[in-house]
């Protein structure tokens, strides 16, 4: 339980159905410096555990919260640096699904012989009955697809995990929580990520990793050096704004290159590309990726997805030829592969 309201409506779906509930909240310790009275609500907050507190009270189960601090940092906030550091743009919402949610949690629960760990994830999981496979589809509110960031889930996972809001809107549940007279049924959405409270990337990685961020060349498509980039850990394929200089026509990071620290930027059609190639993959309706297939694949968590082919390339790496270019493919994220609404793997681009 986040203390928002999505998990707390999970709860409450839950405990209607005759489950028998318990809340607990992942104290993640205060990972970031900066505060702000303006910074939305965040999980990570002592506000958010209080909500929970408080929604667990309401709803008459027990509520605990655990200490995964040192877990988070290691492998949620270090990798979130780090990944910068290599020239890619991380996820650490992903992994932070795959390792803390539903792995150390889930363990716990295990532990506390607990069937299920339950989430207010939009997403559906439901048991294939002729191949007896989990399969994970989009929730039934669209414009929440939050079955992207579980797309790195084992079937044993799947197995243990339930989400009640598949089959609910986002008005649907806050109309759930005003009816139970849940004090968080008005809340506002959490921010993008929770570890950063005021949305500033580059002062994040800033003070956490200061020796490791090295001015350099930035460079246009043909090598030349056209000027001077901060370091590599403060841009993104595809960004336009904060480049510095007077190029005289708008121009966007195409690529970065972490063996020569550099940067290389190029016109909107040079960011442009036919394929990417995928890597540790995961796969959830199918075993493994046997031959080529016509997919619609989500190359980040708010894309509305395009169509193409995915090949396999090995057993856990993959390549998407799309139909048409895409804009801004970029290392670091999920390219995740969708049969309709149904997830049928993924992995990450390289």
């Amino acid at each position: 339980m986040s203390g928002g309201v999505d998990s707390s409506v999970a709860a409450a779906l839950l405990k209607e159905k005759g489950f028998e509930v318990i809340g607990i909240t992942m104290r993640l310790g205060l990972q970031d410096s900066a505060h702000s009275e303006s910074a939305r609500p965040s999980c990570c907050s002592i506000e958010s555990v209080e909500d929970a507190r408080r929604v667990a009270g309401q709803l008459g189960i027990p509520f605990y919260a655990v200490n995964f601090e040192a877990d988070f940092k290691e492998q949620v906030v270090d990798y979130f640096c780090e990944e910068y550091s290599a020239g890619r743009t991380p996820n650490p919402c992903i992994i932070c699904n795959e390792k803390l949610k539903f792995g150390r949690l889930l363990d716990m629960a295990r532990g506390l012989e607990a069937n299920y760990v339950a989430t207010g994830h939009y997403a559906r999981i439901s048991q294939d009955s002729d191949t007896g496979r989990y399969v994970l589809r989009k929730g039934v509110d669209t414009s929440k697809d939050q079955a992207y960031a579980l797309f790195s889930l084992t079937q044993d996972q799947l197995k243990h995990i339930l989400t009640p809001l598949g089959d609910y809107t986002k008005s649907e549940v806050r109309e759930i929580a005003k009816s139970l007279s849940l004090k968080v049924a008005q809340r506002p959405e959490s921010q993008e990520l929770c570890f950063i409270s005021d949305d500033d990337y580059n002062r994040f990685i800033r003070e956490r990793m200061p020796d490791s961020i090295k001015p350099g060349p930035m460079l246009d498509i043909a090598g030349s050096v056209v000027g001077q980039h901060r370091g590599i850990q403060f841009y993104t394929i595809g960004q336009r704004k904060g480049l510095g200089g007077s190029f005289g026509k708008a121009m966007y990071v195409v690529r970065i290159d972490p063996s020569r620290n550099a940067i290389v930027v190029g016109a909107k059609a040079d960011l442009e590309v036919h394929s990417l190639t995928a890597a540790n993959a995961n796969f959830i309706s199918i075993q493994r990726l046997e031959k080529p297939v016509r997919v619609t694949v989500k190359i980040r968590y708010n894309d509305p997805g395009a169509d193409g082919i995915a090949s396999p390339l090995s057993h856990d790496r993959f390549r998407i030829v799309f139909d048409e270019p895409r804009i801004a493919v970029t290392p670091g994220q999920a390219a995740v592969l969708y049969d309709d609404d149904v997830v049928l793997g993924g992995g990450w681009i390289e």
